[in-house]
């Protein structure tokens, strides 16, 4: 997340439009979402005449921009909102909505304008698969982009020179109220054996943080008369494009061979400890992420959780994990398997509230960039032509 009463900036190389926000992760209550909110500053000899707008975005893409041939696009908009921010359309009083835009007006000036968004209840989180290290170009992903630009009118051929883009995070904190904790049991007959197999496998809780260790109570009663050979656990990811396709892939995000045996006859109980992190996945190819891999703060995609109503299909990515147990049952005519699926959700704890008196203290301004934006999914700048703005449009410090 965002340090606090930091303020990211970014401005367009022709210096006729500049961006300020205060964050660049918001947050999906399943009920609600954050909006979002900045400022836009403009230069009234840059623009010559021009309008200013901005637009929120949301774009699935599930391809390369190179791999669009034959008519065929691979990236799909999944929502797409304008307003004309200069001339303002309404008294700019009137288009302040929080607080950090009131303070951003107030250190801006008069050639400050505010905009709004508020996100549609049924758009995804941000998710990208990781590509591999030899890979090029964008990764599939669902993407959020604030757009400012300059222009004649909103449907004119927009410059490069005259464009800032800043891609943001939609994501989603752990539930406060606490589900049931996971539970899986089952039973196993086997020829030539009177009594079954009984395997038991369950967690502390329904969501973990991540970084957090996952403890899995792993209880064996073996009252057959084969003999348990070794006790596999893993932690998968399972991410579901059903935007397009369905498909889904399966990715074994931590793993633990365990040695151990349990004799015909014999119980065991037993605690294991499972950490599924990225950092031991960093050259894995499809594994879902919350952003790209090249930033620091990147870390597994968090679980999906959809509001009841809105459909699945149009959601791009969904991510779900599970703990699965696998227990090697030696036999006369080889090895076989006795498994249990153990779902879960691994999420981001949901932050302190920010207080006032800290509300007030001195923002701090800096380029939006990639040196600040560690874990946000950033164009290549040199391609897009937007680049970060030098002092000329900096705030004057009162």
């Amino acid at each position: 997340m965002s340090p606090k009463n930091v303020v990211f900036k970014k401005v367009s190389r022709d210096k006729s439009v500049a961006v300020y926000m205060g964050k660049r992760d918001f947050v999906d209550r399943v009920d609600s979402v954050d909006p979002v909110d900045g400022v836009i500053v403009i230069d009234p000899e840059a623009l010559q005449g021009r309008k200013a707008f901005v637009t929120l975005s949301c774009t699935f893409r599930y391809g390369r921009d190179d791999m669009d041939v034959m008519g065929i696009a691979f990236r799909r908009e999944l929502y797409l909102s304008t307003r004309q921010v200069y001339p303002p359309l309404q008294d700019r009083d009137k288009g302040v909505h929080t607080k950090s835009q009131a303070r951003l007006l107030r250190k801006l000036g008069t050639n400050a304008y505010p905009f709004f968004f508020e996100f549609p209840d049924n758009l995804p989180c941000s998710v990208a698969l990781q590509p591999a290290p030899h890979d090029v170009g964008k990764q599939c992903a669902v993407e959020f982009e604030i757009k400012a630009f300059s222009a004649e009118s909103q449907d004119a051929k927009v410059r490069k020179r005259s464009t800032v883009k800043l891609l943001l995070r939609k994501v989603q904190y752990g539930p406060e109220s606490e589900g049931t904790a996971p539970c899986v049991e089952t039973t196993r007959d086997f020829v030539m054996s009177d009594k079954p197999l009984h395997v038991k496998a369950s967690l502390d809780k329904e969501v973990y943080y991540h970084g957090e260790t996952i403890k899995v109570h792993v209880n064996v009663t073996n009252n057959s008369s084969k003999n348990i050979k070794n006790i596999l656990l893993s932690v998968d990811q399972v991410a579901t494009v059903v935007l397009y396709s369905n498909d889904s892939y399966v990715k074994c995000v931590d793993i633990e061979d365990s040695g151990d045996s349990v004799s015909a006859g014999a119980t065991l109980q037993k605690v294991y400890s499972m950490l599924p992190l990225l950092a031991n996945n960093r050259e894995r190819r499809g594994i879902a992420l919350d952003g790209k891999l090249k930033h620091e703060d990147t870390n597994l995609a968090s679980s999906s959780i959809v509001k009841e109503g809105v459909l699945k299909e149009v959601m791009g990515i969904m991510v779900s994990y599970r703990v699965m147990v696998k227990l090697i049952v030696g036999g006369m005519m080889g090895s076989s398997e006795v498994g249990l699926e153990v779902p879960f959700k691994l999420m981001h704890p949901k932050p302190d509230a920010v207080k006032e008196s800290e509300l007030e203290e001195e923002m701090v301004f800096q380029e939006f960039k990639r040196s600040y934006l560690k874990g946000i999914i950033a164009d290549d700048e040199d391609e897009d032509g937007n680049v970060s703005g030098g002092d000329d449009m900096a705030p004057k410090e009162k």
